[in-house]
This record gives structure tokens, C-alpha cells and sequence, in this order.
């Protein structure tokens, strides 16, 4: 796990420090439960493009793979 240091203003440290002290677990917990919900609702995304994409893998019609068809290769780029 990595190591993050931030500087908190004094309401926010008391405001994480109360949760943690009713959750019974870290500030650090608190935190990091916090950002990434913050994360999660933002919709930042992890993973490959793939992964991002993957749905919509399939779903337009057209030639399957247009490099092994020469016949497609030879007005590729062309008008």
C-alpha cells in the first residue's frame, strides 16, 4: 500500500476523526472509504481500455479483421 501525506484543516481532521472513533477504525480507513466513494461516484475508472469498452465489443457491423484481407488493404487510405 502507498503512502499518501495531506494536510486537513482543523474541522475536517475533527470531522474524520469522529468517524473513525464511531466506526471504530483509522483515520486512514475513514479516508480512504471516503475517496474512494468520492471516486467511484465521479466515475473515474480503472483498467485497460478494454475493460472500459468491452460492452460495446461486437456491436457494429463490418469485415472482422481488415488486416489479413488484402483486397480491403488495397484501397485502405484512399478515397
Amino acid at each position: 500500500m502507498k503512502t499518501v501525506s495531506l494536510k486537513l484543516p482543523e474541522a475536517l481532521d475533527a470531522k474524520v476523526t469522529a468517524s473513525a472513533r464511531r466506526r471504530r477504525t483509522s483515520k486512514s480507513a475513514v479516508i480512504r472509504d471516503a475517496l474512494q466513494a468520492f471516486l467511484d461516484a465521479d466515475g473515474v475508472r480503472s483498467g485497460s481500455a478494454l475493460d472500459v469498452v468491452r460492452d460495446l465489443a461486437g456491436c457494429v457491423q463490418g469485415p472482422g479483421d481488415l488486416s489479413h484481407s488484402k483486397a480491403h488493404l488495397r484501397t485502405y487510405g484512399r478515397r
